[in-house]
């Protein structure tokens, strides 16, 4: 039987929990280098709901040290020494104190062990995603993840759950450096028919990382962590900072790294029959990205393709597609005509950035492509 005393640490461990507010960045222990003591550890296996500071873990949840040898593969940590595997039907929680009718974005590294159909359930009640990890973007076999949520309560319960059942339940997925970041929804101005146009509002990226941020496809969020653009079809774009990457212009863009299967869509009110201009930056992250690149732009039934040849050192080019629109509402999309990948195997792709769509005061003026 659990003693007065082991029952009135859970009620305190569970009471601290409750009260976690929220600033952008990591959560309290958002990176887990506070772990278990060693009685609460079984070889890696957390054997206690509240050992890992900061969380309640519920089924196999594993502390892993960076390094940690699984079979014939060592298991890296992205940053700092320690991460979570998260076993079958095992979770992560933490609950935070947000402010009622924000929008936050989550950001967090996850990395595939051995499952071939590894995916994680993020949830923040209501709301939830399935984020499929069957592509790896990056070489080093961590990708970051964005999902993002709008708060119906003023206290709010963040669940990483894997919801996998596998014959070897350390085939579970690894999770490490969960952050946050409040999102300010962008406003239309006189000046642009598209919201966050520049992309300078997004989610969390982590500092000291060689990677961005993977916003997921649309399928799979309810709410953008990239507000105002959905990511359509079947693979993640990756929003990148300056502190990084090669920006063309300000702080932050998006790398379209899923060729065809990943594009980049706005829906934006236009006027039937007037004519618009859709202009936008191309480049290159500066990320050893090189070769070849084309960017597609599609307006109502306008298009255009937009090479760019890339020496992977930073660079861009605008280009202007002019339409004349259909319907009162007409989606702007943007995709990768081609794979692209680094000679690590990671895959990468042209930036999009600086986009402006406006409506043609003068529609008999010619433009062309810059």
């Amino acid at each position: 039987m659990m003693s007065c005393y082991t029952a009135l640490v859970l009620l305190l461990c569970a009471a601290a929990q409750s009260v976690a507010a929220i600033t952008d960045g990591l959560l309290p222990n958002g990176n887990f280098e506070k772990g278990p003591s060693r009685s609460q550890l079984n070889g890696t296996q957390v054997t206690s709901r509240y050992a890992i500071p900061e969380w309640e873990i519920s089924g196999v949840v594993e502390y892993i040290e960076s390094g940690h040898k699984q079979g014939d593969m060592l298991l890296p940590v992205p940053e700092g020494v320690y991460a979570v595997r998260l076993g079958n039907e095992a979770s992560v929680k933490q609950n935070l104190k947000v402010t009622k009718g924000m929008y936050y974005s989550i950001t967090f590294c996850a990395a595939r062990t051995c499952a071939q159909e590894e995916r994680l359930n993020v949830s923040v009640t209501p709301d939830s995603g399935v984020l499929p990890m069957q592509t790896m973007y990056s070489s080093s076999g961590w990708d970051c993840y964005a999902w993002a949520f709008k708060a119906l309560f003023a206290q709010v319960e963040l669940v990483i759950h894997n919801p996998g059942v596998e014959e070897d339940p350390a085939c579970g997925p690894l999770i490490d450096s969960v952050a946050i970041k409040t999102l300010y929804p962008p406003r239309l101005t006189n000046k642009n028919l598209l919201k966050n146009a520049d992309f300078e509002e997004g989610p969390y990226i982590l500092p000291n990382t060689t990677w961005g941020a993977l916003v997921p496809p649309n399928i799979e969020d309810d709410h953008s962590p990239l507000p105002g653009w959905m990511v359509e079809s079947l693979k993640a774009v990756n929003y990148i900072d300056s502190a990084h990457f090669k920006v063309p212009q300000g702080k932050r863009a998006v790398e379209l790294v899923g060729g065809k299967e990943s594009a980049l869509a706005q829906v934006a009110r236009t006027v039937v029959g007037r004519v618009y201009t859709l202009s936008f930056l191309v480049g290159d992250a500066g990320n050893a990205c090189t070769g070849p690149m084309v960017v597609e732009a599609f307006a109502a039934r306008s298009t255009v393709k937009v090479p760019y040849d890339s020496k992977g050192t930073g660079g861009f080019k605008r280009a202007v597609l002019r339409f004349t629109a259909v319907a009162e509402r007409t989606r702007v999309v943007f995709l990768s005509t081609y794979y692209n990948t680094r000679t690590d195997g990671s895959l990468c792709g042209p930036v999009v950035d600086d986009v402006t769509l406006l409506s043609v005061r003068n529609p008999s003026r010619r433009l062309r492509l810059l």
